[in-house]
């Protein structure tokens, strides 16, 4: 209860109760009287501050509610009076996050209580991220001085900071249109329980999705595939290891990918794609199934708002991580292994790209990783793979290679 006593308030008390002591020791009944006044008057004010009905509501309103990064918006507070006795005087303080600029104070002379009054200041998010502002805080303190006590107008609002998109061109050669007439290779033999679809055996297959009948019949191991229906459609997978990152805040390697996958899902969205955006677990963040139009941008760029870099050290996938679509992989740092993870579940006939990041210029350090050898790597096994080479590459740039090339050349590097 003691604790919404302000510094002048706590000194006055202590004050009481040193004169109410030395009036007992001395025996002096007017200093006692004195020290009683004392005592009570900051006690008493404590009383009523801390039930004083406060007659001010307030809401916010953050405008727009999605910003891109370095983007602006506006915070409006709308504080109206809502009790009979004038309001004057007031300070308010609205929590903001450091990557928002800090806390906002205002102070209001007097509030209408008609119509109330609108504060308003700006924002401008510097890191990507759903940010919470808020919440909205008021002090009520008596005429003396001598208590205070803390009140909440308002809550929280989000303001989300979504990453920045680059304008892009052009689609890649045969973009979305899966492998085939159907999109997908089928071997069929007979009819009834022989009608399955299978393909040559693979090292690393499973050796319990070997279909021995036809097996028999082509004098080749044969191995079953799931089969399902085709969509044409395209799949962008996001790699976001801490492990396989560099350089910290907006100037990182993982930014620099989220902002690469963010335009290039809108990109190929607006071509008339349908967009599932991945991780490197096979997590999936956003589907064009789900929603159309600009649902579907809204969709991909609040989750890539929230999107935080992954413990997991190696890429390790039990499944296509395509699904049997084309697939375009933004990858920080790639080890061999994780190109065989990459590989080994890919149809060899579906359309794969990667990004690979020289996640080296991040940090300005040197080191053992060299992105070329995993685009060695991936070009072998047919895929279209690019280098970018650091902060200063170009996502266009990058983008405009992935459709001008099948397979990269292999000492090409973008500046």
């Amino acid at each position: 209860m003691l604790s919404g006593l302000t510094i002048r308030g706590r000194c006055l008390l202590a004050a009481g109760v040193a004169a109410g002591i030395c009036a007992l020791v001395l025996d002096e009944r007017d200093l006692l009287r004195v020290a009683a006044f004392v005592i009570a008057l900051p006690l008493l004010a404590l009383l009523l501050t801390s039930r004083t009905r406060f007659g001010v509501a307030a809401r916010r309103e953050v405008v727009p509610p999605r910003v891109p990064v370095g983007g602006r918006a506006t915070v409006q507070l709308h504080v109206t009076a809502s009790g009979r006795l004038p309001i004057g005087g007031l300070q308010l303080e609205d929590d903001t996050p450091h990557a928002l600029g800090g806390r906002h104070r205002f102070r209001l002379d007097a509030v209408p209580k008609h119509g109330g009054t609108v504060l308003e200041y700006p924002v401008s998010p510097a890191l990507r991220g759903i940010h919470q502002i808020g919440p909205l805080r008021t002090h009520i303190d008596d005429p003396f001085g001598l208590a205070e006590f803390e009140r909440e107008l308002a809550g929280r609002s989000r303001l989300v900071a979504v990453p920045h998109v680059v304008a892009l061109s052009g689609l890649p050669a045969g973009s979305g249109l899966g492998t085939g007439e159907d999109g997908a290779t089928r071997l069929r033999a007979g009819h009834g329980e022989d009608d399955a679809v299978v393909r040559q055996y693979r090292h690393g297959d499973d050796i319990r999705r070997v279909h021995w009948k036809s097996t028999a019949r082509r004098d080749e191991l044969m191995v079953r595939v799931e089969e399902r229906p085709w969509h044409a459609g395209v799949t962008v997978l996001l790699d976001r290891r801490s492990a396989a990152h560099r350089g910290s805040g907006a100037r990182s390697s993982l930014e620099w990918a989220v902002s690469a996958v963010a335009s290039f899902c809108l990109h190929l969205h607006q071509h008339g794609q349908q967009v599932q955006l991945i991780t490197e677990d096979c997590a999936q963040l956003a589907t064009g199934a789900e929603t159309s139009g600009d649902g579907h941008d809204d969709a991909v760029l609040d989750a890539l708002a929230a999107v935080r870099p992954a413990p997991q050290r190696d890429l390790v996938f039990s499944r296509d991580p395509g699904a049997g679509q084309e697939l375009i992989a933004v990858l920080g740092e790639t080890t061999a292994a994780a190109v065989d993870e990459l590989t080994k579940l890919r149809p060899q006939e579906t359309r794969s790209l990667a990004v690979l990041l020289d996640v080296r210029s991040w940090n300005g350090e040197g080191g053992s990783y060299d992105p070329q050898l995993a685009a060695r790597r991936l070009r072998a096994a047919g895929w279209t793979a690019v280098v970018a080479s650091g902060p200063a590459t170009s996502i266009n740039a990058v983008w405009q290679q992935l459709c001008g090339e099948t397979t990269a050349p292999e000492s090409e590097v973008l500046p």
